[in-house]
Protein backbone atom coordinates (compact mmCIF):
# COMPACT_ATOMS: atom_id res chain seq x y z
CA UNK A 1 0.00 0.00 0.00
CA UNK A 2 1.58 3.42 -1.11
CA UNK A 3 1.12 6.57 1.70
CA UNK A 4 -0.09 9.39 0.66
CA UNK A 5 1.46 12.45 0.88
CA UNK A 6 -0.87 14.99 2.08
CA UNK A 7 0.97 18.22 0.67
CA UNK A 8 -0.40 17.62 -2.97
CA UNK A 9 -3.60 18.03 -4.40
CA UNK A 10 -5.45 15.23 -6.79
CA UNK A 11 -3.91 16.70 -9.71
CA UNK A 12 -0.03 16.37 -7.98
CA UNK A 13 0.37 19.88 -7.67
CA UNK A 14 1.77 21.13 -4.30
CA UNK A 15 -1.09 22.56 -1.45
CA UNK A 16 -1.86 23.62 1.94
CA UNK A 17 -3.83 20.76 3.65
CA UNK A 18 -7.07 22.05 3.94
CA UNK A 19 -8.18 21.48 7.97
CA UNK A 20 -10.87 23.69 7.90
CA UNK A 21 -13.31 20.62 9.24
CA UNK A 22 -11.35 18.78 11.17
CA UNK A 23 -12.05 19.27 15.06
CA UNK A 24 -9.64 20.85 17.49
CA UNK A 25 -7.61 18.46 19.83
CA UNK A 26 -4.95 18.68 22.54
CA UNK A 27 -2.07 18.21 20.51
CA UNK A 28 1.83 17.86 21.67
CA UNK A 29 4.92 17.37 20.10
CA UNK A 30 8.39 16.46 21.73
CA UNK A 31 11.74 16.54 19.33
CA UNK A 32 15.51 16.31 19.80
CA UNK A 33 19.03 17.53 18.31
CA UNK A 34 22.45 17.05 19.87
CA UNK A 35 25.06 19.50 19.49
CA UNK A 36 28.36 17.61 19.11
CA UNK A 37 31.68 19.65 20.56
CA UNK A 38 34.93 19.00 22.51
CA UNK A 39 34.53 19.11 25.83
CA UNK A 40 36.88 22.45 25.67
CA UNK A 41 33.92 24.19 23.97
CA UNK A 42 31.74 22.52 26.89
CA UNK A 43 33.84 23.93 29.82
CA UNK A 44 33.91 27.45 27.90
CA UNK A 45 30.10 27.81 28.06
CA UNK A 46 29.61 29.40 31.43
CA UNK A 47 32.27 32.06 30.53
CA UNK A 48 30.92 33.13 26.76
CA UNK A 49 31.43 36.77 26.27
CA UNK A 50 28.37 36.63 24.72
CA UNK A 51 26.18 35.81 27.33
CA UNK A 52 25.00 32.27 28.25
CA UNK A 53 24.51 30.58 25.21
CA UNK A 54 22.05 27.96 26.37
CA UNK A 55 19.55 30.49 27.94
CA UNK A 56 20.34 32.48 24.51
CA UNK A 57 19.17 29.68 22.73
CA UNK A 58 16.44 28.59 24.93
CA UNK A 59 14.75 31.53 23.73
CA UNK A 60 15.61 31.65 20.47
CA UNK A 61 13.90 27.82 20.14
CA UNK A 62 10.50 29.15 21.83
CA UNK A 63 10.67 32.03 19.23
CA UNK A 64 11.24 29.65 16.61
CA UNK A 65 8.32 27.33 17.54
CA UNK A 66 6.16 30.53 17.55
CA UNK A 67 7.11 31.71 13.88
CA UNK A 68 7.29 27.75 12.45
CA UNK A 69 4.63 29.03 9.70
CA UNK A 70 6.62 31.84 8.62
CA UNK A 71 9.59 29.42 7.74
CA UNK A 72 7.69 26.18 6.94
CA UNK A 73 5.77 27.32 4.03
CA UNK A 74 2.81 25.13 4.24
CA UNK A 75 2.80 24.97 8.25
CA UNK A 76 -0.52 26.30 9.06
CA UNK A 77 -0.11 29.08 11.88
CA UNK A 78 -1.32 27.36 15.24
CA UNK A 79 -2.44 29.10 18.60
CA UNK A 80 0.21 27.62 20.56
CA UNK A 81 -0.18 27.04 24.90
CA UNK A 82 2.92 26.20 25.26
CA UNK A 83 6.48 26.16 24.11
CA UNK A 84 9.98 24.98 25.54
CA UNK A 85 13.14 23.97 25.42
CA UNK A 86 15.81 21.94 27.68
CA UNK A 87 19.15 20.82 27.92
CA UNK A 88 21.64 17.93 29.25
CA UNK A 89 24.79 19.05 29.36
CA UNK A 90 26.96 15.69 28.25
CA UNK A 91 30.47 14.80 27.96
CA UNK A 92 30.95 15.42 24.45
CA UNK A 93 27.84 17.70 23.81
CA UNK A 94 24.81 19.01 24.48
CA UNK A 95 20.75 17.20 24.22
CA UNK A 96 18.10 19.83 23.08
CA UNK A 97 14.85 18.52 24.15
CA UNK A 98 11.84 20.85 22.73
CA UNK A 99 8.24 20.43 23.61
CA UNK A 100 5.52 22.21 21.66
CA UNK A 101 1.46 22.00 22.63
CA UNK A 102 -1.54 23.35 20.96
CA UNK A 103 -5.41 23.44 21.06
CA UNK A 104 -6.32 23.18 17.20
CA UNK A 105 -6.85 21.07 14.10
CA UNK A 106 -3.08 20.16 13.57
CA UNK A 107 -0.55 19.17 14.99
CA UNK A 108 2.89 20.63 16.66
CA UNK A 109 5.63 18.52 15.16
CA UNK A 110 7.31 20.73 13.08
CA UNK A 111 7.03 23.25 16.15
CA UNK A 112 9.22 21.07 18.08
CA UNK A 113 11.49 20.15 15.77
CA UNK A 114 12.05 24.03 14.32
CA UNK A 115 12.43 24.82 18.15
CA UNK A 116 15.23 22.29 18.38
CA UNK A 117 17.14 23.11 15.17
CA UNK A 118 17.09 26.55 15.78
CA UNK A 119 18.14 26.19 19.62
CA UNK A 120 21.27 23.89 17.82
CA UNK A 121 21.95 26.68 15.92
CA UNK A 122 22.66 29.42 18.63
CA UNK A 123 24.60 27.08 20.29
CA UNK A 124 26.85 26.99 17.22
CA UNK A 125 26.55 30.36 16.29
CA UNK A 126 27.96 30.97 20.30
CA UNK A 127 30.39 28.74 19.91
CA UNK A 128 31.70 28.50 16.96
CA UNK A 129 34.43 31.03 17.48
CA UNK A 130 36.57 28.30 20.14
CA UNK A 131 35.74 24.93 17.65
CA UNK A 132 34.46 24.89 13.57
CA UNK A 133 34.16 21.00 14.36
CA UNK A 134 31.08 21.16 16.02
CA UNK A 135 28.24 19.41 14.59
CA UNK A 136 24.09 19.28 14.67
CA UNK A 137 22.98 16.07 14.49
CA UNK A 138 20.05 13.84 15.30
CA UNK A 139 17.48 15.88 14.94
CA UNK A 140 14.17 13.86 14.83
CA UNK A 141 10.50 13.83 16.22
CA UNK A 142 10.44 11.72 19.38
CA UNK A 143 6.61 11.89 20.27
CA UNK A 144 3.78 13.35 19.27
CA UNK A 145 0.22 12.95 20.68
CA UNK A 146 -3.70 13.79 19.52
CA UNK A 147 -5.04 14.08 16.00
CA UNK A 148 -6.66 10.84 13.98
CA UNK A 149 -2.94 9.27 13.81
CA UNK A 150 -2.95 8.77 17.84
CA UNK A 151 0.20 8.68 19.93
CA UNK A 152 3.47 7.95 17.98
CA UNK A 153 6.93 7.46 20.28
CA UNK A 154 9.77 7.27 18.48
CA UNK A 155 11.56 3.64 18.91
CA UNK A 156 7.88 2.33 19.60
CA UNK A 157 6.25 -0.28 16.97
CA UNK A 158 2.67 -0.23 16.01
CA UNK A 159 1.18 -3.53 16.45
CA UNK A 160 -1.47 -4.41 13.90
CA UNK A 161 -4.46 -6.65 14.83
CA UNK A 162 -4.50 -10.16 12.83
Amino acid sequence: MKAKLSHYDAAGKVSMVNVGGKPPTARTAMARAFVQMAPRVIRALPDNPKGDPLEIARIAGISAAKKTSDLIPLCHQLPLTHAGVDFRVMKNGIEITATASTVAQTGVEMEAMTAACVAALVIYDMTKALDKQIEIREICLLEKTGGKSGTFRRGARKRTAK
